[in-house]
C-alpha cells in the first residue's frame, strides 16, 4: 500500500464491498448445491456425513441423468460428491483442506487488513469471492463431509488424435465443479488484475519521479 493512502480496514465502504460479495457468493454457492442435490436426480439426495466418511465408497447419489443448463454441449448438470479441492485435485484428503481452507481465510482477512488500500474497490471484489468460495466449500466439508459438485462443463467433447488425460479419460473437460469454484478462480483472477494495474501505476509514478515505497493494493 503506498504511503499516504486510506487502508481498508479504516473504510467502511470497503468493509461493506468485502461482506457484501462474500454473502451474495456464499447464498448463490450454497443455494445453487441445495437446489440441485434436490432436484437434478429423479429423487432427492440425502447425504449420511458419518457413512461418507467412515467409507470412501459409500455412494447416496443414484444413477442419474445429466439435466442439460446450456444447449450445444456446453454446460449440463451432473451430481457428485467431490473429496478433493477445486476440480478434484487431492482427492481423500479432507482434513488437509480443512485446515489448509481456515488458514488460507486468515491470511486473506490479513491482505485485507494489512496490505489493502481504501480505493482498490476491484480488489475488495476479488477477496470477496475467494472467501465466499472457500467458506462454501469448507462449510460442505464439515457438514457433509464431501464438496457437492453439480456443473459439468463441455459434456462428451474428446480429447483429439486419441489422447487422455492422466488416469485414461478421454473428455475434453472430465472435471464438476461448483459455483464456489468458479468464484475461487474468478476472485483470484480479479486480484491477479489489480496487482498488474497497480504495478503499471507504480512504474508511470517512479518514471514521473513521485516513487511510492511499495505498489498499490
Amino acid at each position: 500500500m503506498a504511503p499516504g493512502t486510506t487502508p481498508a480496514w479504516r473504510s467502511p465502504r470497503a468493509w461493506i464491498v468485502l461482506f457484501l460479495v462474500m454473502g451474495a457468493g456464499l447464498a448463490l454457492d450454497l443455494g445453487t448445491k441445495s437446489w440441485s442435490f434436490q432436484c437434478v436426480a429423479d429423487q432427492p439426495v440425502v447425504i449420511d456425513r458419518t457413512a461418507l466418511i467412515n467409507n470412501a465408497n459409500y455412494q447416496p447419489i443414484p444413477p442419474h441423468e445429466s439435466v442439460v443448463l446450456v444447449p450445444g454441449r456446453i454446460l449440463d448438470l451432473h451430481l457428485v460428491l467431490n473429496s478433493g479441492a477445486v476440480f478434484g485435485i487431492g482427492a481423500e484428503r479432507r482434513g488437509f483442506f480443512i485446515g489448509f481452507t481456515v488458514v488460507a481465510l486468515g491470511v486473506c482477512f490479513w491482505i485485507f487488513t494489512r496490505w489493502m488500500s481504501a480505493s482498490s474497490t476491484m480488489a475488495h471484489i476479488g477477496l470477496g469471492l475467494v472467501l465466499a468460495g472457500a467458506i462454501g466449500n469448507l462449510w460442505d466439508r464439515l457438514v457433509f463431509g464431501r464438496v457437492r459438485d453439480f456443473l459439468h462443463m463441455l459434456p462428451d467433447r474428446h480429447l483429439p488424435f486419441n489422447w487422455s488425460w492422466p488416469g485414461g479419460n478421454t473428455e475434453l473437460f472430465p472435471w464438476i465443479f461448483n459455483i464456489a469454484d468458479v468464484m475461487l478462480l474468478t476472485g483470484m483472477g480479479l486480484l491477479l488484475i489489480h496487482l498488474h494495474i497497480s504495478d503499471r501505476r507504480m512504474k508511470e509514478r517512479q518514471a514521473a519521479g513521485d516513487e511510492p515505497a511499495t505498489p498499490e493494493t
